[in-house]
């Protein structure tokens, strides 16, 4: 079992399933293993696997330049590798009738907070980045810390039934603050805590390594979430002055880039934090000369942004800054001890 609930709590529909339950997770991604049935040797597979690519969805998101970049595989393997990869993911086109009932595979976790989910049409998506951007204190890494748990609910109790993967740049995670929060859901704080497997990041490099080693356990356990906080921090640390801005924005674009990869291939949801920037030459008229930080490498790359800021006591506001399917409206929320939740008036 991923979750154990608490004994008063357990009756039978609250148990989390088990993965062999899930028989549409399979549709989800092809194992890279299947290649060895289209003639592939068994070594290449292995060098693959080396390299972070464990699907056949994940290997046709590689360039061929990438791939032959992978130690000991020639330009004509690379060819006849992405040709029977090809005869088992349709990379083509489909209808909208079909995009449509791909759509019906996308998770929505609840956040903790009725007013936050109404205001995301659900929740957090799977297949897709939802970025939140705000100064410090304004409850980014609150709703981090309470999606750590929330993912792990029954998809019946609006979470996404499974792991949880979390990289940190700033020092900010903390498993004690994971304990109340387990606790307000009915769940085994012990139990949702061995769910979550945790990095900390120092480099930018460190960050893209990190990101690239989660191919191999995702494609063996369930995972539904990752969460980057914060994804620019360390982007900020390594490059320095307009020399060095390009350089950045590029990297940057990579290391976003495989965010994307990993969401659509594992079928899981991105979590992200921002950072914000003083917006000096923002004008006498704008009343908020803070604007997110990244650029618009980072504003092309996340699906859903949302902008955070503080409002009276412990309440916080939520705006939709930028979704493709969501109107732009505020929702209030409350940090509490058990994490996110409505505000009390």
């Amino acid at each position: 079992m991923l979750a154990t609930l608490k004994s008063e709590e357990s009756s039978g529909q609250l148990q989390l399933v088990e993965r062999e339950d899930i028989e549409d997770d399979e549709d989800l991604f092809e194992a890279i293993d299947k290649l060895i049935a289209q003639g592939i040797n068994a070594g290449d597979v292995k060098k693959l696997q080396d390299a972070g690519i464990y699907t056949c969805n994940g290997l046709m998101m590689h360039t061929k330049k990438n791939l032959t970049g992978i130690k000991g595989l020639s330009e004509a393997k690379v060819d006849k590798i992405c040709e029977a990869a090809e005869k088992i993911v349709n990379f083509g086109y489909i209808t909208g009738s079909d995009a449509l009932l791909k759509r019906k595979s996308v998770i929505r976790i609840t956040t903790g907070s009725q007013a936050l989910d109404e205001l995301l049409g659900g929740g957090i998506e799977t297949l897709a980045i939802t970025e939140a951007f705000g100064e410090f204190r304004s409850g980014k890494t609150q709703l981090a810390h309470t999606l750590c748990v929330s993912t792990q609910l029954p998809t019946n109790m609006r979470g996404g039934n499974g792991k949880v993967a979390y990289i940190d740049t700033e020092g900010t995670f903390r498993p004690d603050r994971i304990v109340p929060i387990a606790e307000r859901f009915g769940m085994d704080p012990g139990a949702v805590l061995d769910n979550i497997i945790y990095a900390r990041a120092y480099t930018y490099e460190h960050q893209y390594n990190l990101l690239l080693g989660l191919a191999a356990k995702m494609s063996e356990e369930p995972f539904r979430l990752l969460i980057v906080d914060s994804v620019i921090a360390l982007f900020r640390v390594d490059f320095s002055g307009r020399g060095e801005l390009a350089e950045r924005q590029q990297r940057l674009a990579q290391m976003l880039s495989r965010l994307i990869k990993i969401a659509e291939e594992f079928n899981v949801a991105v979590y992200m934090t921002n950072q914000v920037i003083a917006d000096p030459g923002g004008g006498v008229f704008v009343t908020d000369p803070k604007k997110p930080a990244g650029g618009h490498v980072l504003a092309h790359a996340a699906t859903v942004r949302l902008m955070f800021r503080k409002g009276k006591g412990e309440q916080r506001i939520c705006k939709v800054f930028d979704a493709p399917n969501l109107p732009e409206a505020e929702a209030v929320f409350q940090i509490t001890p058990g994490g996110i939740a409505d505000a009390k008036d």
